[in-house]
């Protein structure tokens, strides 16, 4: 019915992306971490980028995209993976809030968060891909919960390996919920 970015091609022009690697409706339009181009769009429905941040060209301000969710304040979280940090940034492409998950005791130098989502009581899951752990984390930036033990794979009690994604069931983050079942 609708697609944004073309089958078999790569690149930075209109109708182009490099690995997306998220995609999620906001305000009508399609918000998407486009990984390797570095950036988040939001686009509307006749393939216009009504919205960006981060450039294909610029690894300071995005590098690894991993992740994007527009927050109920009209804000956008994004896991800037490769810079080992989530990001929020308001419409005016302000950073308003920061967690670098490479800074803590134990981390390894690239740890790659790969999704952060903002939970209803107002704090941030983290999937804390390479350090083996989710973590939740407050707006203070000091971790609340952690499911893993920092720097040790595995698959047993409290272990993980690599997380790549993680939410809170039933945690809508402020939005309406989905409507029961049946």
């Amino acid at each position: 019915m609708w697609q944004y970015g073309q089958n078999g091609v790569t690149g930075t022009a209109e109708d182009q992306l490099n690995n997306p690697n998220s995609a999620e409706l906001a305000n009508g339009h399609i918000l998407i971490a486009d990984e390797n181009n570095n950036r988040v769009i939001e686009v509307n429905r006749a393939h216009e980028i009504v919205w960006s941040y981060g450039s294909p060209s610029d690894t300071t301000t995005l590098n690894g995209a991993a992740f994007a969710s527009r927050l109920a304040n009209g804000d956008t979280l994004i896991t800037d993976s490769n810079n080992n940090r989530v990001v929020e940034v308001n419409h005016d492409k302000v950073v308003v809030w920061s967690y670098t998950t490479n800074t803590r005791k134990g981390s390894i130098d690239q740890p790659l968060p790969t999704r952060a989502v903002r939970l209803a009581n107002g704090h941030t899951l983290i999937s804390d891909q390479f350090n083996d752990q989710v973590i939740e984390v407050d707006h203070e930036g000091r971790i609340v919960f952690s499911q893993g033990h920092i720097q040790v794979d595995g698959a047993g009690f409290d272990q993980l390996n690599a997380p790549y994604d993680a939410k809170v069931v039933g945690d809508f983050t402020g939005l309406t919920p989905p409507p029961p079942e049946g």
